[in-house]
Formats: C-alpha cells, sequence, structure tokens
C-alpha cells in the first residue's frame, strides 16, 4: 500500500485535500474514489461543496469543466505523488521474493516496472482522446462501455478488499512480535494473545467507519510515505549498526518458485487507478510519461536495493515481511515494527469511504441522513469484521498479497490498460506497437494465471497442513 505531505502535493485543484495521500498499494487507492464521489455528491444535490472548494471546482472535479489544463501539480509534485503511490505494502516482502525465486529474479521485478511504466504511459494516451475521462472506470467506460466500467470498478474494489486483508495479516504479525514477550489472556475468550491484540486494534479502529467528515478521513491516512522510508532506513541500519552481516549467499534461480512471487513484485508497482487522477492534475499533461519514468525508476532502485539487502543479511531466514526478521531487541526494530503495526488501522475508514458514500446514494432519498449514517456505519464495521475474520483464519502475508497481485493487480496494471488503449486509439497505433500490446496482455494473462494457481495451492496447502495439525 497507501503519504504525500505538503498541501499542494496531491490534487491540489480537487475537491478533497489529498496532502495525506496514502503512500501505496492498492490499499491506499481508494482515496482518489472518495475525493470523486464526494464532489459528485455535492453536484447531485446542487449545494455548496463542503470540502473546502466552490461549486465549480466540484464541477471541474466531475468532469463537467473540460478545460484541460485545469491541474496545477508540477513536475516534482507529480513525480513525489507517483512515487508515493507505489511505494508501500509491497516493499515489505521484496527481499523474501528475491531470496525464494533468485538473484536472477530481480530482471523480472525490473522488466515488470518497465512494463508497467509504460501501461502508466499509455492511460495518458487514453485521456488524451477523451479529455471528459478523469479516472481509471471513465477510461474503461471509454473503451467498453457499460460493461468495461463494471469490470473496471470491480477490480478496483477486489484489490481494495484483498489488500485491506493482508493490511490485517501485517497487523496481526507485527503486533504478535511487539509484544512478544507479554502475558496477555482472557479467560472466556478462546483466542490465541495474536489474535485478541489485532481484534482490540480492529475494534479500536472500527469507529473511524462512521466518520462523515471527509477530510477527517483523508487525514487518517498522514504518514503512508513516511513510514515507507522509516522501514527502508530500519533495515539499512540493521546492516549498519546492528551487527548483522550481509554475508548470506542469494541463490542464482529458483525457477518453479517464480509464478508465486510474481504476484509479488506486480503488486508493488499497482498504482495504476489512481494514474489518470494524477494526470488530471498536472500543470503540464505532456510530461506524464517522463513523470511515469522517473517515478517507476526510483521505486524499483529502492525496491531492488531493499531486496537485495534484506536478502544478504538475512538469507533464508528472510520473512515475507522483512520487519519480522530484524533483531528484536534493536530500537530500529522497535521503530519499523510499530510502524507497520499501526498503519494498517489509518487505513480502513479511508479504504471503505468509496463504497459508503456509493452506498449512501443508492438509498432512497427520502430516507433520514442519520438512518443513512446507521446503515453506512453498520456496513462498514460487518464489512471490517469479515475482513479481520479473514485475516486471522488465512494468517499468511505472502500468499495472500501474491494471490492479489496475480489475480487482481496484473489486471489493473497491465491486461487492461493494453486493452483500454487498443479498443481506443486502434487507428492510430502502429504495427510494432499493436503487436506490443497484444504480447503484454498475453504475457499478463499467463503471469496472472500461472501465478493465480501457484499461489492458490500454497495457500491451500498450508490452511490443510495448519488445520491437520
Amino acid at each position: 500500500m497507501w503519504n504525500t505531505i505538503g498541501k499542494s502535493l496531491w490534487l491540489k485543484s480537487n475537491c478533497l485535500s489529498h496532502q495525506n495521500q496514502v503512500a501505496s498499494d492498492s490499499v491506499h487507492r481508494g482515496n482518489v474514489a472518495l475525493q470523486q464521489l464526494s464532489c459528485n455528491a455535492c453536484l447531485e444535490e446542487n449545494k455548496a461543496c463542503k470540502c473546502d472548494q466552490s461549486f465549480e471546482s466540484c464541477k471541474r472535479v466531475s468532469g463537467v469543466d473540460e478545460h484541460h489544463s485545469e491541474g496545477n501539480n508540477s513536475f516534482t509534485h507529480s513525480v513525489i505523488n507517483m512515487t508515493g503511490m507505489l511505494i508501500g505494502l509491497g516493499q515489505l516482502s521484496t527481499p523474501y521474493a528475491l531470496e525464494t525465486g533468485g538473484w536472477s529474479s530481480a530482471f523480472l521485478m525490473i522488466g515488470l516496472g518497465v512494463i508497467c511504466a509504460y501501461c502508466s504511459h499509455i492511460l495518458g494516451k487514453c485521456l488524451d482522446k477523451n479529455p471528459k475521462s478523469r479516472s481509471y472506470t471513465d477510461i474503461g467506460q471509454q473503451a467498453f462501455g457499460t460493461k468495461g466500467k463494471l469490470i473496471a470498478a470491480t477490480l478496483i474494489y477486489m484489490e481494495i478488499f484483498m489488500a485491506l486483508v493482508s493490511y490485517t495479516i501485517s497487523l496481526h504479525d507485527n503486533l504478535n512480535t511487539v509484544f512478544s514477550g507479554t502475558q496477555f489472556k482472557v479467560s472466556w475468550a478462546k483466542l490465541s494473545k495474536s489474535q485478541l491484540l489485532t481484534l482490540m486494534a480492529v475494534l479500536v479502529a472500527l469507529p473511524s467507519l462512521w466518520l462523515r467528515d471527509l477530510s477527517s478521513i483523508s487525514f487518517l491516512s498522514f504518514g503512508g510515505l513516511l513510514m515507507s522510508l522509516v522501514i527502508f532506513t530500519s533495515v539499512a541500519c540493521t546492516g549498519i549498526f546492528g551487527g548483522v552481516k550481509a554475508n548470506h549467499t542469494i541463490p542464482a534461480l529458483r525457477l518453479h518458485n517464480i509464478p508465486a512471487i510474481s504476484g509479488l513484485y506486480i503488486f508493488s508497482y499497482a498504482g495504476h487507478i489512481v494514474f489518470p487522477n494524477l494526470y488530471k492534475a498536472m500543470k503540464d499533461p505532456s510530461k506524464f510519461t517522463k513523470v511515469s519514468i522517473v517515478s517507476f525508476t526510483l521505486a524499483t532502485i529502492l525496491y531492488a536495493t531493499l531486496a537485495f539487502m534484506g536478502a544478504k543479511l538475512f538469507g533464508p531466514q528472510v520473512n515475507p515481511q522483512i520487519t519480522l526478521s530484524m533483531p528484536p531487541h534493536l530500537i530500529v526494530t522497535k521503530i519499523a515494527l510499530w510502524a507497520t503495526a499501526v498503519t494498517p488501522m489509518t487505513k480502513y475508514a479511508l479504504e471503505f469511504a468509496p463504497m459508503a458514500i456509493q452506498l449512501e446514494h443508492n438509498l432512497p432519498h427520502s430516507m433520514s441522513s442519520r438512518t443513512k449514517l446507521i446503515i453506512r456505519g453498520t456496513v462498514g464495521s460487518v464489512l471490517l469484521l469479515v475482513i479481520l475474520a479473514l485475516a486471522l483464519s488465512v494468517p499468511y502475508f505472502e500468499y495472500v498479497l501474491s494471490l492479489t497481485g496475480s489475480l487482481v493487480s496484473i489486471g489493473i496494471c497491465v491486461i487492461f490498460p493494453c486493452a483500454f488503449y487498443l479498443k481506443i486509439c486502434w487507428g492510430q497505433i502502429s504495427k510494432p506497437l499493436l503487436l506490443l500490446n497484444f504480447t503484454l496482455i498475453a504475457f499478463g494473462l499467463l503471469l496472472g494465471v500461472v501465478g493465480t494457481i501457484s499461489s492458490s495451492k500454497l495457500l491451500i496447502k498450508n490452511l490443510n497442513r495448519a488445520h491437520s495439525g
């Protein structure tokens, strides 16, 4: 997952203040949908916007104003935003992925970064064709009508849901390590210490789902990018000052593990659902391709550095979450563990908000505001408890994250951008580019199928082993 610090860093012309935009992965990407839906609410009710902008600003956000150069984000701001969206939950697993697949799997990681950067570029080309398109789902509708919009929206919400499950698993694992020396037991509860701690953390976060102040919800996401940098710095300090020697040998290639780890790699680059919004927020959208190249390069450098650093430091014992491999007695370890444990608690309200607002708008207009709030809060609470139950019953971070990448993220990042581009720009695409995009679709489908099968088998195998044990 997924935050920019500073008021001008994210969609300054938009209705919601996105200075706290989350840092990564699919889990953070609901913020954009939140912004759009909140502005649509102002338009539908034909009233002044309550998100610190004028009604005309809301028009521009929802596409009524077709003026192309409505954004005011500079090149640097756009790079910071896109890099922030890319770096998140996926970075925790890159050392494990490299050790599991071998050092040559780094070429797969770099290759996927190049492919995803290209797919970001062609999303910009799709937006060029129709100034009214403002979001990923708009591009889907432009390409394939209502069905395209529905499929795109379904994938987006699937990714958000599955990523939230992964976040909750991470919360569970890191809390268990933070309180490893603490005795904690409730006589009437048939739960382990780690399960009770996770339940308590989720219950603490539960009231945030009842918030209707959109600015407050956005503020909850503050610090995601900062936390990612804290984790990276902590791992580096472990090698420099922690007494851990980087003397492990990384195997060259473990081909049989490549399908499973491909999902981990692709999830690390999943940020495409917000890239159209970033494009629209730029002063000069013609520089969007350069922004993509720089951002994906920076993200890939960070991932590769962290992957080799973690694999060399911890070798075969490297944990799927790098923070759990660090020596528990070090202060930097405690900081990294707390950063990883606290972050998920701030994401639930942010990620549920787009679905909550959509749910509220689908309720009868005659229904009172209080009743709508109760329904929306109840649905959100139930959904969060379902996520908690799934996370506790399937506590395998690496397999859930890999399944998310292979089943959903590959479609959002590679398959659908290429399909949208082919459909929208067919007449203007040269034969080499046609071949390239069809090849990428085929490659994405192959990687998605083998990755989904592999990660599903590993997940089922570990679940069966846990139940039989």
